[in-house]
């Protein structure tokens, strides 16, 4: 850890960063092995309409018996408990995450966008995103979902051998995820597919073959993600075997990027891949260190003010996240970002692009002059991990292939005062 120049800390934002909007879902068919996000299980309720028919009857019950348009008034609640912190700021991008949003019906989806339409500006040329599961993939079900809004998907894939799908937990298999992504394309011309490598027993050749398979779809978007084994997860308690050394990986990494940049997609980020014009709006405003919203059970929001950051998180568990609604609070904790803290929370962002950013950024999202950082800049630039001129900022290769340690030199020292 390094100290941070307390002198340069002054200042305060001059200029609200954009605002984007996260919504979460918790419930999932089933919890994969390898997922530390904050998803439950879908449990049928004995005698109650089942996720399946909520097309016909347009209202259904979701995990431990909640009601799926509960949750949505639940969640629209939510959101007008942040329009204080927001008001007359428009919002650019919407992203539904999970979970798995695609168990709730197209009614539900309508009857949420709707009301947050109703409840705050949302921009008329917004990117709207919903993550959605293959296992629950049926064609009027999703032509649904583009009718009321929803203009892109994105398909947790994460493989297409049925063997690597097995070792993953996953509710679908090769087939289905091909189905899946043919129905997405017939309904959305602005799709990603989420894939991992580095998986158990995974060779570089078929490491590839599913890149191979997605970049045949043509789809605009790939996200490439090296397996990784998160804390509280059942990976991290019965650790799969024949997991690729570190070199192999390694390997995969360098040919998975030279592959996908070879068709047509554009690295942008540390593993996001797009067509040029589709980079995935929602998410670059997070790594630009923008603003945004979170609603719904265990979801995150990040607010600007000209009196600087707060970061706020909702109950995890739904059944007291409903509850925290009812009572009026959804927020179980809310804190400010100090100023310290500021410069390791932009670049832990900004330095996930592989094209950096605008130096002049830096200032516009924490407040902060870009002297208060100048030795741990000179430090990175000294060691390899950075490239700078006299507009931008941005990683070298090996600072992408290292960003852990170049992080480490914005980490404050918590004896600073």
């Amino acid at each position: 850890m390094s100290v941070i120049d307390l002198s340069a800390l002054k200042g305060g934002l001059k200029e609200l960063p954009p605002l984007s909007l996260y919504i979460h879902f918790p419930w999932c068919v089933k919890k994969c092995p390898y997922c530390d996000f904050n998803s439950h299980e879908f449990k049928p309720v004995p005698g109650a309409i089942t996720i399946q028919a909520a097309d016909n009857v347009g209202r259904s019950r979701v995990g431990d018996g909640f009601d799926e348009m509960a949750y949505v008034e639940a969640l629209l609640r939510d959101f007008e408990y942040s329009l204080p912190a927001i008001w007359g700021r428009p919002i650019t991008t919407i992203f539904m995450g999970g979970g798995t949003p695609s168990l709730f019906s197209p009614e539900a989806m309508d009857a949420l966008l709707a009301g947050l339409r109703a409840r705050a500006r949302i921009h008329p040329d917004a990117e709207i995103t919903m993550e959605a599961n293959p296992g629950t993939f049926e064609s009027e079900r999703f032509k649904g979902y583009r009718a009321a809004g929803i203009n892109r998907l994105s398909i947790g894939i994460q493989s297409f051998d049925p063997r690597q799908l097995k070792a993953l937990g996953r509710i679908h298999d090769g087939d289905e995820a091909r189905r899946a992504v043919e129905i997405a394309l017939t309904h959305f011309d602005n799709v990603n597919l989420d894939l991992m490598y580095a998986l158990p027993n995974q060779t570089l050749a078929e490491a590839l073959a599913d890149i191979d398979t997605a970049i045949a779809f043509g789809v605009t978007h790939i996200s490439a993600y090296h397996l990784t084994i998160e804390p509280n997860t059942l990976f991290a308690v019965q650790l799969p075997a024949n997991l690729p050394d570190d070199d192999i990986s390694a390997d995969m990494q360098e040919a998975i990027e030279a592959r996908l940049e070879g068709a047509g997609y554009m690295h942008y980020e540390t593993s996001a891949f797009g067509k040029p014009g589709r980079f995935a709006r929602h998410n670059v405003n997070y790594w630009q260190f923008g603003d945004y919203v979170g609603i719904g059970a265990g979801a995150h929001g990040k607010i600007s003010s000209h009196e600087g950051v707060v970061r706020e998180m909702r109950y995890k568990q739904p059944a007291a996240y409903l509850q925290a609604i009812a009572d009026g609070n959804p927020l179980q904790s809310r804190h400010k970002v100090g100023r310290k803290e500021l410069p390791f929370e932009f670049m832990m962002n900004t330095l996930r692009l592989t094209g950096g950013f605008e130096t002049r950024l830096f200032s516009e999202r924490t407040g902060l002059p870009v002297s208060c950082i100048q030795s741990q800049l000179r430090q990175a630039q000294a060691d390899g991990l950075i490239e700078q001129d006299l507009t931008h900022l941005r990683p070298t290769l090996k600072g992408q292939r290292f960003l852990n340690d170049l992080l480490t030199l914005f980490l404050h020292d918590e004896g600073e005062n």
